[in-house]
C-alpha cells in the first residue's frame, strides 16, 4: 500500500525541515572552510580520475543543513582543449528536468488547480482516452485496446502510466516499428504512444512527465520555460538553469563526450551558437534538454532537503515534500532498465542490491547503501551522466556532473560511487 503519513509524522518532519532550510550563504561559506580539511580525500580522488581520463572532467558539490561543505571541479570541458571544470561550468543535465516538472505539478496541486488522484486533464487522446498494447497478432500487427481506467496524475509522476522509452523498452521498439509497416491510413490513425500495461499495474520509465509538463502549461497558463523560471528558478535564485543558453552560458558549456569500446572518450562537437539559436525550439519538454550548474542543482535539492524553502523562498509546502520522499507505488518496484540502444544507455541499475521505489520526482532506496546514503534516499540522473541524491535522514544533498554517452557509464558511476562515499566520511 501507498504510505499516507499521520498527521503527527508529517508536523514532526515538516517542522525539522523548515528550520533547516531558514540557514543562509553565510551557513555555506563557513561549512566549506570548516570542512576543506576532512575533504580533501574527495579532491584526491576526483583529480585522480580525471587525470586519468575516466572521465573527461567533473563539477561535486554536497551540502548540509549548514550549507555547502564540499565543492569540487576537475579535468576539463572538452577534452584536447584548454577550458577547465570551473563550478560555474554548464552540463546539460537532461532527465533531470523531470525533478523540476513534478515540483510545478505539485505547486499546482497545492492550489487545487489539480489534483492528484482524480483523471488527467483532456488535453490529448493519449492521455485521455489512452489505447493498451495487448500484444501483436500472428502477422505482427499491433493489438490495441481502451486502457481499463483513467490515467492520473499519480499514475504520471510516479511513471506507473504505460508510457515507456523506447531506449528502454523492446516492446514498445516493436510497436513503433510495427506501426511504420501498416499501410498509410491505419498508420496515421494508430497512437504514437500506447501505454505498454494498464495504468498503476507496473513501474516503467518513460515519457509520464513529458505528459506532466504538457498538463503544467495548460493548467497555468504559462509555457514551461515561463512557469519554470517565474516559480521555481527565479524564487531559489536559479540563473544558469534554462532550456536555451545565452552566449555566455554557451561560452561555459562542457562538450558531451563519448566512451569508446577500449574506454576510451571522443568529444562531440558543440554546435555553433549562431545555428543554435537559430533552430532553437518554440516548446520545451518537462522530461528533458534542459541546461544547469552543478551549485544551481545544488540550489534546488537543497530547497527540498529544507522542507520546500532556502533561503526565505519557498516552492513547496513541507508536508508536500514529505510525501515526495514516501513509497507511492505500493507492493510495486522499480525495475533494471535493459537498453535498447547501447550507444545512447548501458542497462540501468544505481542502486544495485537495493529494492526501490518512487516517490513523486525522485527513486528512493528502500535501505541504507554501503558506506554511503541512508534508506529512504532520493536520486535520480540524466543520459549525459549527471546525477544527484537527498538524504533526509542524514541531512545530505550531493550533486556529481560530468558528459558523457552511454548512460549509467560504468566508470562515470563508479566515480560517482566513490564521491559519495567519500562525502559520508567526511560528515
Amino acid at each position: 500500500m501507498i504510505h499516507r503519513p499521520s498527521r503527527r509524522e508529517v508536523v514532526k518532519t515538516a517542522a525539522s525541515l523548515t528550520v533547516a532550510g531558514a540557514l543562509g550563504p553565510r551557513g555555506a561559506t563557513r561549512a566549506l572552510a570548516e570542512a576543506a580539511p576532512q575533504t580533501s580525500h574527495i579532491d584526491a580522488l576526483l583529480r585522480e580520475a580525471t587525470n586519468a581520463g575516466e572521465v573527461p572532467g567533473v563539477v561535486a558539490l554536497a551540502a548540509t543543513d549548514n550549507g555547502t561543505f564540499y565543492e569540487g571541479a576537475f579535468g576539463r570541458r572538452r577534452l584536447g582543449e584548454a577550458a577547465t571544470m570551473t563550478r560555474d561550468t554548464v552540463f546539460g543535465v537532461a532527465s533531470m528536468v523531470k525533478l523540476i516538472t513534478s515540483v510545478a505539478a505539485l505547486q499546482l496541486i497545492e492550489q487545487n488547480k489539480l489534483s492528484l488522484d482524480a483523471p488527467v486533464p483532456d488535453i490529448d487522446p493519449a492521455i485521455g482516452a489512452p489505447q493498451v498494447l495487448d500484444g501483436f497478432d500472428a502477422k505482427g500487427v499491433p493489438q490495441l485496446r481502451p486502457a481499463k481506467r483513467p490515467l492520473t496524475l499519480h499514475h504520471l509522476l510516479t511513471h506507473t502510466s504505460g508510457f515507456a522509452y523506447r531506449l528502454w523498452d523492446a516492446k514498445a521498439v516493436r510497436y513503433a516499428n510495427a506501426i511504420e509497416r501498416l499501410p498509410p491510413a491505419k498508420r496515421k490513425a494508430a497512437p504514437r504512444t500506447p501505454l505498454m500495461f494498464e495504468p498503476g499495474d507496473r513501474w516503467q520509465y518513460g515519457t509520464s512527465i513529458d505528459w506532466v509538463g504538457r498538463i503544467v502549461e495548460t493548467v497555468s497558463g504559462d509555457p514551461l520555460d515561463v512557469y519554470f523560471r517565474n516559480n521555481i528558478f527565479d524564487p531559489l535564485g536559479m540563473k544558469d538553469t534554462s532550456f536555451v543558453l545565452s552566449p555566455r552560458q554557451y561560452a561555459r558549456q562542457a562538450s558531451v563526450h563519448r566512451r569508446g569500446p577500449d574506454g576510451s572518450l571522443t568529444a562531440e562537437p558543440l554546435e555553433p551558437m549562431a545555428k543554435r539559436q537559430a533552430s532553437a525550439p518554440r516548446s520545451f519538454s518537462g522530461g528533458g534538454g534542459i541546461y544547469s550548474t552543478a551549485p544551481d542543482y545544488l540550489t534546488l535539492i537543497r530547497a527540498l532537503l529544507g522542507g520546500g524553502a532556502l533561503d526565505g523562498a519557498r516552492i513547496l509546502r513541507p508536508e508536500t515534500v514529505v510525501l515526495m520522499g514516501q513509497n507511492q507505488i505500493g507492493d510495486v518496484d522499480v525495475g533494471v532498465l535493459k537498453t535498447t540502444v547501447p550507444l545512447l544507455s548501458n542497462d540501468v541499475d544505481l542502486c544495485p542490491g537495493v529494492t526501490c521505489k518512487w516517490g513523486f520526482g525522485h527513486m528512493i532506496n528502500m535501505r541504507a547503501m554501503a558506506g554511503g546514503r541512508g534508506g529512504g534516499s532520493m536520486t535520480w540522473g540524466g543520459l549525459l551522466n549527471t546525477y544527484y541524491w537527498i538524504d533526509p535522514g542524514k541531512r545530505i544533498a550531493a550533486v556529481f556532473m560530468t558528459q558523457v554517452l552511454p548512460f549509467a557509464d560504468g566508470r562515470a558511476l563508479r566515480l560517482y560511487r566513490q564521491f559519495e562515499r567519500g562525502v559520508y566520511a567526511a560528515v
